[in-house]
């Protein structure tokens, strides 16, 4: 590539990823700068480091954007705007907080092992090595046998 067209394109790489500091959406920021968003997306594909900037920038930016909103928020608050104060309560009071009552009758249900399952149990126990063989009731020509009827069910 040559190199006037690569140092234009870290030019407006920067100055893609200052504007998203101050302003996180990817489209204006496109706008700001002339790049088309196909051409952001497949610089931010194929560049880590450009995708790394992007991605603090935008993070940096949304958190601008977050303090610039509670700081409206509190305006309003002082202000006597009853949809402000409503909102910080809700959010900021556990006295306010949305409530969702479930009422709701549970029955649970714990059926009894068959003797099948309860010596699969066993033999995995086993096999794992998280039990001995001799704390269950399994031999080990009981395992066979057991494991041989097992096999031909599966097949």
């Amino acid at each position: 590539m040559n190199d006037d067209i690569k140092n234009r394109q870290n030019v407006d790489k920067e100055k893609l990823v200052e504007i998203l500091k101050k302003n996180p959406i990817i489209q204006f920021a496109c706008e700001k700068t002339g790049i088309a968003r196909a051409t952001f997306y497949r610089w931010k594909k194929d560049d880590k480091e450009f995708a790394e900037h992007v991605e603090k920038s935008l993070a940096e930016g949304n958190e601008l954007i977050n303090d610039l909103a509670e700081s409206q928020l509190m305006s309003a608050i002082r202000e006597k705007n009853m949809t402000g104060i409503i909102f910080w309560l809700k959010h900021h009071h556990p006295a306010y907080t949305t409530r969702v009552e479930v009422t709701a009758k549970v029955k649970h249900e714990n059926p009894e092992l068959t003797e099948e399952q309860k010596l699969l149990i066993d033999q995995a126990l086993v096999l794992s090595g998280l039990k001995p063989a001799e704390e269950t009731s399994i031999t080990n020509t009981t395992y066979v046998e057991e494991t041989k009827s097992i096999d031909e069910k599966v097949e």
